[in-house]
């Protein structure tokens, strides 16, 4: 009986360590990856989308040049670039990932075909602007170029990060129910063979008229050990994997989300003086993106700052408090770790000035100071809406950097509690079978 308890421990134990192994390696290799390319794509097609814009407002007459903004039009084109790299990286990525899966791979050749167009479009906008006299007609398939993003790419790119963020707690479910299960029956067998080993001592104890047998004891221990060894590596799977998957993983992606609707929103401000044309609809896409970033029911472009100040006050003040939304929401209700909460508060407080500076960029406008606009939105000054922009994001990126740390740290726990616990448990479970036939036999012999 003692042997079949150790003997189904031991199966249970290397099951579990298997199960896990195979779980890091989904979780580190593939899940996590997997959704972060996506993240990376999507935010790639929004700074692209964005340097475009940038490079035709930068580039000052067509066909001359003259007026050219040369920072500002290095930078974009430079930007621009590395956008394009990281999206082909990405759909690469994600293609070879999404084999048997029909649905996102569908997802990525539909995608990989529109980002195409959308790169002949942005092409023909960039060779007009270099034509004299361009500069409409340079608008015109950047404003076509500009369509195909929000209607095909973005919503293309977004549904790719909620399907491999669903693959990733798609197996984190299964692999904490298992774990769970493990857990309970682990519990079950190990007292079953605590209490036989004491049964078993009590009748050997009285049966040959001996206090106790030391092999029978020694037996003992090692199930206990080993029980203890396997609690705690079934105990530390399940923190591990929560904390990978929710305490980290949820935040990155939500913070992912934040910063490629910046970028997004960015853009709008730029389309906006590109495109008078098209002001009214880009004016509220970027009220709507700051919606979604910090969401303030009933606000306007004009009330958006004060109402901003007057919740951010109130958050500060009581945690609780939940008068805004968004991906901020999402991220602040999910503080976790050490100086998670104050770079996350430093996101907001950057993303208030640049706020402001958007108020700024439109009152400009509407003074007829359009250059003077376009300095402040593209220029690279310190005092300028698009330096605040990149301290913003560098804030962003912190947070996510504190997440994303984390979540290694995770895998990492997670591995070693494999590496050491399993072996260890199974081996005490091994020795203690070794002891208990040992100190059996002596005892078997005297019935001879």
């Amino acid at each position: 009986m003692c042997l079949l308890i150790g003997a189904g421990l031991v199966i249970l134990i290397a099951v579990a360590a298997t199960g896990l192994s195979t779980t890091w390696d989904a979780i580190q290799h593939r899940a996590a990856p997997r959704t972060v390319a996506a993240t990376q794509l999507n935010l790639a097609l929004n700074d692209m989308d964005a340097q475009a814009a940038n490079i035709l407002l930068s580039s000052g007459d067509s066909g001359t040049g003259k007026g050219r903004l040369d920072e500002s039009y290095s930078k974009a084109n430079g930007f621009y670039g590395d956008a394009q790299q990281t999206i082909s990286r990405s759909l690469r990525t994600l293609g070879a990932a999404s084999e048997g899966d029909t649905v996102t791979e569908d997802t990525v050749v539909a995608l990989t075909d529109d980002f195409a167009h959308y790169q002949e479009l942005i092409g023909r906008a960039l060779e007009n602007d270099g034509h004299p006299g361009g500069k409409d007609a340079a608008r015109a398939d950047y404003r076509q170029a500009t369509d195909l993003l929000a209607e095909q790419l973005l919503p293309q790119a977004r549904k790719l990060v909620d399907a491999n963020n669903a693959v990733y707690e798609g197996e984190y479910e299964a692999a904490r129910t298992d774990l769970e299960v493990q857990l309970v029956t682990e519990a079950v067998l190990g007292v079953l063979l605590l209490v036989v080993l004491v049964v078993l001592q009590v009748r050997l104890a009285r049966s040959f008229r001996r206090v106790f047998n030391p092999a029978l004891v020694a037996a003992a221990l090692c199930a206990l050990f080993a029980v203890v060894c396997g609690s705690r590596l079934l105990a530390v799977s399940v923190e591990q994997l929560k904390v990978a998957r929710h305490d980290s993983f949820d935040s990155v992606v939500a913070l992912s989300r934040a910063k490629a609707i910046g970028y997004d929103a960015n853009a709008d401000e730029s389309r906006f003086l590109l495109d008078a044309t098209r002001r009214d609809l880009y004016e509220k896409s970027f009220l709507d993106k700051s919606q979604q970033l910090y969401g303030l029911d009933g606000a306007s472009i004009s009330s958006y700052d004060a109402k901003l100040d007057q919740t951010w006050a109130a958050y500060q003040r009581d945690h609780g408090d939940e008068q805004f939304t968004g991906e901020y929401r999402r991220e602040l209700d999910n503080i976790t770790f050490a100086g998670e909460r104050e770079a996350a508060e430093k996101t907001v407080e950057a993303y208030a000035v640049y706020q402001k500076d958007d108020r700024t960029f439109r009152r400009l406008i509407a003074e007829g100071k359009t250059q003077e606009a376009t300095v402040f939105c593209i220029g690279w000054a310190s005092d300028t809406s698009n330096a605040h922009f990149g301290v913003w994001t560098k804030a962003l990126d912190q947070v996510t950097a504190i997440n994303s740390a984390h979540h290694e740290a995770a895998i990492a726990t997670g591995r070693d509690a494999v590496n050491t616990q399993a072996p260890t448990a199974a081996g005490a479970l091994l020795l203690g079978g070794g002891l208990l036939i040992l100190g059996l036999r002596p005892r078997l012999a005297e019935f001879r």
